[in-house]
């Protein structure tokens, strides 16, 4: 990542010294929910590119996983586009009665995917020291569908409590669930 703030004038400069700490404290990631309203996270650095896409453009494919929504033609490339919620044990499926879905395109060395998700939150740094483990944390319900695809879980305690579950998208994206 670059980061050059040399067009700032010196009012408007932050602390360099205040970036550089988040950005060595955390990991930029992409907040998302799933139609059942559980809240996750991708790291930032995965993430192509985040899209709305109408679902007359997607070509469903009969006898296909039911994980996928169908191929989608991305910048002159075909990929699969599937409803990730459904893939990590959710119960609510995406809503293919409406014009479009949020797509997030997500790239691994030479695969890439759609994933279809609810609605996509923002950005924002999560602070390393508050993610934790997913194996052996009691208070982390988290299912066994999706427990090799979590690679941590970011909770953050107060008024403004928050719960994200950090998703490992390598894992998602070699996993053998795909089979088609």
């Amino acid at each position: 990542m670059v980061l050059n703030l040399d067009f700032l004038t010196s009012d408007d400069a932050p602390n360099t010294s205040d970036v550089n700490a988040s950005i060595q404290d955390g990991e930029l990631c992409l907040r998302f929910d799933v139609p059942s309203g559980n809240e996750f996270a991708l790291p930032a650095s995965g993430v192509r590119e985040v899209m709305s896409v109408y679902f007359d453009r997607i070509t469903p494919i009969p006898n296909a996983s039911p994980f996928f929504l169908g191929t989608y033609n991305w910048r002159g490339q075909v990929i699969w586009v599937a409803d990730l919620g459904q893939f990590l044990g959710d119960q609510v499926l995406v809503n293919t009665n409406q014009n479009e879905v949020s797509v997030l395109i997500v790239e691994e060395q030479e695969l890439v995917m759609g994933f279809a998700v609810h609605t996509v939150a923002n950005t924002e740094w999560l602070d390393v020291r508050q993610i934790v483990s997913p194996v052996g944390t009691e208070n982390q319900h988290i299912p066994a569908a999706m427990s090799g695809f979590v690679k941590g879980v970011y909770a953050t305690t107060g008024s403004d409590r928050l719960e994200l579950r950090l998703l490992d998208q390598v894992a998602i994206l070699r996993s053998s669930h795909w089979t088609i």
